[in-house]
Formats: structure tokens, C-alpha cells, sequence
């Protein structure tokens, strides 16, 4: 059973990379597209880190790229960065040695070797869900009904489908794998080799991923608040927990060092976390004491620019008001919304969320017992049997029900955590209706003396997924089928018409200002230094796009010139999009948040409107008169697109 169910579980990985793959090839008309047009499906901006590792295939040697690399001063305007550190370039360095050392140019397009990867790690990704989910019920079965919910849960799983080198598309399935080789760890019924084997998978698998997503540290946060609960209430063995810490710590200290000492690391909630839980374990202190000295823990340990995390949480949550361009243009991310009404109910059509809501309800009241007795001073037994029926007393199982409770109180409050929540909902409820030790549990509950509970219980762990899965099969099998073989028409004739003028007319030093978005996908093409990119963990960088929005604000001329020669610009770009940008979200359009940042607005009756003594800059330059001209000449438009140069000598013309 054990082969037969490892056999199902890499078939269900490889079956998914592929299906990706075609869905991929389909959607864009990929294959048949040039290299440019197929490059611009990286959306999103996400196109910046591809054109790194295009740089560290063109590059001499692999140590010169990196070299490059580590002392990038063609990237942002007039200064010389650590693109490695800012940008978490690891995935491009390892992809990029990979092809070179295996000499993949000769029978594969960098592009595809490219994407083809991250495939694979999506395919790690379900794989890892479906070993995790036959861990906790016991059957593979329960594997084969996490994946085929994740597949078709896929807008709410996984972003890989529209932007694909994004840094969670890369740094997600290592956390998957983490926590499939927690939750065997964290089993009372695994033999020491086992046991090692997890250990080493967990401590390889966080380290990798603290080390390829610069927002990890806050995600194993949450992790080591599941974990410290478990501890607090003595539900693991302090030897598993001191070896859990010993993982975290190390994994931190070597993300730091590969890093380049992000003193973030330093400052992160997590290393607070583990300090006070291991004072708290020497010394024996009180739950309340760790709780009131993590924060103040964090406090002393030097705190870098870009952590302005805290203060945008007070104005998400009320505690604060706030005109800061910054913290506004954050809470209109989609990410930062609160979650709309569709997503419970495209999980509820796929019948996820009403299981998933019945397993949560039976594992967190038979966790509750569990934490009764303990605290009644009763032990924990390490041999349950499947006529106990406490599915709550299982580590495993426990860890899983405050992961997905604290993981789906945060997707409430934020849309993005969403894909850290419904890969681990299909998964919890696969386990859940898979489980005899669930069924039992409810049965002994029941008092049930009519059936054997037991028998019962092995009975329904079998029907009711077989049920579930063949209804599934019948309702999206035919979806899947004709998602794949329908063509979809993507196509950007105004963007690739922008890109092939900047390839062919403006100079190869020429710095370009813009919105973020669109400049990573100048730079992918061009190479030309550009004066913000699409990174929103960086204050700096998101400093430098308010100074370049401001061309969409009701600025003077000589303003925005001001503010563009500052920047080294030579060019400008005015997209359409934005500037005539019509939204339903009240106060989000970036001009709305230039007006109120720029103390633009004026206050009626509830009603707000803008108000200054120039005209919006973006409208106001396309009329092309003094004093504008005067500073700046249109040198291409399209539909879509403006770009001005920005005069190197001022020429007043009236």
C-alpha cells in the first residue's frame, strides 16, 4: 500500500505540472509566440526577475554575473544595490547555474528551462499537500482528494497562472514540504529513522525558504504561534520541541549570513518569538510573561527602515488615520482587502468549505478535550487506538487546527493570505472525511450502540470520499478538459509596440520613470536603469514611485521636472490607464491618493473633490503647450502609452 500510494502521489504531482504546462501554453498561445510577446505574459511586473536570469545566462562566467549582480548600478537611477539581497535573487541564481552546468542550452530555450521549474516546484507543492493529508488520515486516498481540490480551488491556491516568476510561487512549495515534514515529526507513531529523516527535510526546507521570499519570517511567525501553543499546554514532547527551535534558529542564522546580514531577519517577529520561548523554557516563567516580552524583545534588536509594517497595521485595523501616500496606496492592494463574498463561495461549489467547516468543528472540540485533561493534570497517551476516538489528541492534528484557525482568521482580514489558507483547507479536509479516527471520535460522541462505531467508522472514511471524489470527477473533469483545449486570445500590441520603440530608439543609458509595473517590464526588455520597481516589502523603493506618481497629481510642470531630474530620468512614461483611471473602490485611483497626500482635496457634504491651482499633469501635458513644452517633449504615443523626454536644457517657448 505504502508503494502504490508514493506511485499516487509523484503521478499526481507530474499529472499537475503538465496541466499547468498546457494551461499555460494555451492560454498564452505561448509556443507560438515570439520572445518578446511571450516574455510580456510575465505579468504584474513579475518580468524584473526574469530579466536577471536572461542576465546570468548572457553573462562571461556564473561568478561574474554574480559578481554583477552584487554591485548592480544599472538597475535603479544613481544608485548601486545588492539586487541579490533587495530582490531575493536566489531562484534565478540556482536556475541559471542549473542550466548552465547541465548544458540545457543545447535542447531547451531558456525560458522554458525557466518556467519549467517552477512547474516542477508546483508539482513538489501538491505532491507535499498530498503526503501531508496521508500522514495525518492513513490512507492515500485522502492524498488523491487534496489535489484534485487544489487543482480546482486553483484561482484561490496558487497566483502561479498569470505571474509566474513571483517570489511565493518559488518560496511556497518549500513551506508546503516544511510542513509535511512537521506534521511527521510531530507524529507519536514514526520510528526514529523516520523521525531524522523529517527533521532533516524540516531544517533544509525552512532554511530554503527564508532564504527565496523576503516576507517567510512572518509566515513561520505564524507557524511558531501554532507550535508555542502546543508547548504551552505541554501537548508535544519538550525534546521535539527543543529540536523544532534548534531549526528555526539555525535556519535564521543561516538565511542571515547568505543574506548579506538583512539586518530584517534581526528585526523580525519571529527571532523575538523564539528568544522569548527559549528564556521561557530555562527559566521556567509564566505563558503571560513570553506574550507581554516578544514585542518587547523586538524592541531591542536594531529595527531596519523597511519594517513599517506596525504602522500600517493601525490604520488597517481603525487605531490610526493617515494621508500618507504609502500606507493608502498598501491598504488598496487587493491583498490588503478584506476577502469578497466569492471566494467562500467558490469553495463552498466545490464542496471544500461545508466539509472543511465539519472537520475544523470536530477536531477543535476534541482538541479543546484534549487541553481539558491536560490541564487536569491527566498525560496524553502516545498509542492511541482507533477505539479511543480522540482524533484530537494526535500533536499532528492539533498543530493543524490552530494553523488553519490562525492562517484563515488572517485571510479574513487580508485577501492575499488566502493562498497560505486554502492549500492547507483542501488538505485539513481531505484528512478529515479520510480519517477513521475523525469518524470514531464523532461516533463515541454519539454514544452509537446500534453499528459497531469501529466498523462504521471504517466504512464511512472510505464511502464518503469515494462519493465526493467521483461527483468532483463528474462536474470538473469536463471543465478541465475544455480549459485545456480552448485557445484564449492574450495579446498587448500597444505594450509591444512601447517596448520595441524603446529597443529601437532610445539609448541604451537611458533611465525611464514610470509606474512600478510597467518598468519591470522595461527592464526585462531593455536592460535601462529605471527609477522604482515593483517590490512593496522596500520603503525606499516605494518612496521613490510616490515621487514618480506624481506625474498623475495636479502638479506644475516644473514640479514634475523637478522631481524627474532628481531622479537622473530621461524619459517618462504616461500611461492611459491610470491617468483616465475609473474604479468602483472609492478613494484608491493613484491621482485620488496623490490629491489627498498632496492636501489636494477639498471636503463637501461627505463628498470629497479635488482641488488645486494646476491641472493634472498627465492630462494637462498631452495639450502640448507652454509652460510644459517648455520642459518636456513627446517623443512616442500610442493608445496606451505617453513618453516624453525630459529636457536635458529648458526651452521657453510662449
Amino acid at each position: 500500500m505504502v508503494f502504490f500510494g508514493c506511485l499516487a502521489a509523484v503521478a499526481c504531482g507530474m499529472l499537475y505540472a503538465v496541466y499547468l504546462s498546457t494551461y499555460h501554453d494555451r492560454k498564452f498561445w505561448f509556443s507560438t509566440r515570439q520572445e518578446l510577446e511571450r516574455e510580456i505574459t510575465f505579468q504584474a511586473g513579475s518580468g524584473l526577475y526574469y530579466y536577471y536570469y536572461k542576465h546570468m545566462l548572457a553573462a562571461p562566467s556564473f561568478e561574474r554575473g554574480f559578481y554583477e549582480l552584487m554591485t548592480d548600478n544599472r538597475t535603479l537611477s544613481g544608485q548601486t544595490i545588492n539586487a541579490v539581497e533587495r530582490l531575493s535573487l536566489y531562484p534565478e541564481l540556482i536556475t541559471s547555474f542549473i542550466y548552465r552546468v547541465t548544458g540545457s542550452q543545447d535542447f531547451v530555450e531558456p525560458i522554458y528551462f525557466y518556467i519549467g521549474a517552477v512547474f516542477g516546484l508546483q508539482a513538489v507543492y501538491v505532491t507535499a499537500l498530498f503526503v501531508c493529508s496521508w500522514v495525518m488520515s492513513g490512507t492515500w486516498v485522502a492524498g488523491m482528494l487534496a489535489v484534485a481540490w487544489y487543482v480546482i480551488n486553483r484561482p484561490d491556491t496558487t497566483k502561479v497562472d498569470h505571474a509566474i516568476p513571483l517570489r511565493d510561487n518559488w518560496a511556497l512549495p518549500y513551506f508546503s514540504c516544511q510542513v509535511a515534514a512537521l506534521t511527521g515529526f510531530l507524529s507519536n507513531n514514526i520510528s526514529s529513522a523516520t523521525e531524522m529523516f523529517c527533521y532533516l527535510t524540516m531544517s533544509a526546507t525552512t532554511f530554503t525558504f527564508l532564504l527565496v521570499w523576503e516576507h517567510s519570517h512572518y509566515v513561520l511567525f505564524i507557524q511558531g504561534l501554532c507550535l508555542f501553543l502546543l508547548d504551552s499546554f505541554d501537548l508535544v514532547p519538550s525534546r521535539k520541541m527543543a529540536d523544532i527551535h534548534k531549526v528555526y534558529l539555525s535556519s535564521l542564522f543561516l538565511a542571515y549570513l547568505f543574506q548579506f546580514q538583512n539586518p530584517t531577519l534581526l528585526s523580525s517577529p519571529l527571532l523575538s518569538l523564539l528568544i522569548g520561548s527559549v528564556l521561557a523554557r530555562y527559566f521556567q516563567v509564566e505563558l503571560a510573561w513570553i506574550i507581554t516580552n516578544v514585542f518587547h524583545l523586538q524592541k531591542l534588536i536594531p529595527v531596519s527602515e523597511d519594517d513599517f509594517i506596525l504602522k500600517f497595521l493601525e490604520v488597517k485595523f481603525g487605531l490610526n488615520t493617515t494621508t500618507d501616500f504609502v500606507t493608502n496606496f498598501l491598504l488598496c492592494q487587493e491583498s490588503f482587502q478584506r476577502p469578497g463574498q466569492d471566494l467562500f463561495l467558490r469553495l463552498t461549489q466545490a464542496s471544500v468549505l461545508p466539509f472543511y467547516f465539519l472537520v475544523l468543528t470536530v477536531c477543535l472540540l476534541s482538541t479543546l478535550q484534549t487541553i481539558y485533561r491536560r490541564l487536569s493534570g491527566q498525560p496524553m497517551k502516545t498509542n492511541l487506538r482507533l477505539e479511543d476516538g480522540r482524533v484530537g489528541e494526535q500533536p499532528e492534528v492539533i498543530y493543524h487546527v490552530f494553523h488553519t484557525l490562525l492562517f484563515g482568521g488572517l485571510t479574513l482580514l487580508f485577501d492575499g493570505m488566502k493562498y497560505l489558507w486554502t492549500p492547507y483547507v483542501c488538505m485539513f479536509t481531505a484528512f478529515g472525511v479520510c480519517s477513521p479516527d475523525l469518524w470514531m471520535t464523532v461516533f463515541k460522541w454519539l454514544k452509537l450502540k446500534s453499528i459497531h462505531p469501529v466498523v462504521l467508522s471504517l466504512i464511512l472514511s472510505t464511502a464518503v470520499p469515494t462519493i465526493i471524489g467521483f461527483s468532483l470527477w463528474r462536474e470538473y473533469c469536463p471543465r478541465v478538459l475544455v480549459e485545456l483545449s480552448d485557445l484564449q486570445d492574450f495579446y498587448d500590441p500597444d505594450t509591444v509596440e512601447l517596448i520595441s520603440w524603446i529597443g529601437s530608439q532610445a539609448p541604451v543609458a537611458a533611465v525611464f520613470a514610470g509606474s512600478p509595473q510597467l518598468l519591470g517590464t522595461v527592464k526585462l526588455f531593455s536592460g535601462s536603469a529605471v527609477t522604482s520597481l515593483p517590490l512593496y516589502s522596500d520603503i525606499n523603493l516605494l518612496r521613490r514611485s510616490e515621487d514618480t506618481y506624481q506625474v498623475y497629481a495636479m502638479r506644475s510642470a516644473e514640479e514634475i521636472y523637478k522631481i524627474l531630474t532628481s531622479q537622473k530620468t530621461n524619459y517618462v512614461i504616461i500611461e492611459e490607464s491610470i491617468c483616465n483611471e475609473l474604479s468602483l473602490t472609492k478613494g484608491c485611483r493613484i491621482k485620488d491618493l496623490l490629491d489627498i497626500s498632496n492636501g489636494h482635496v477639498v471636503y463637501d457634504k461627505g463628498d470629497i473633490y479635488s482641488f488645486s491651482k494646476h491641472g493634472r499633469f498627465c492630462q494637462e501635458i498631452k495639450m502640448n503647450y507652454s509652460p510644459y513644452t517648455n520642459y518636456f517633449t513627446r517623443v512616442f504615443w500610442n493608445r496606451s502609452y505617453h513618453v516624453y523626454k525630459v529636457n536635458s536644457v529648458i526651452s521657453f517657448q510662449y
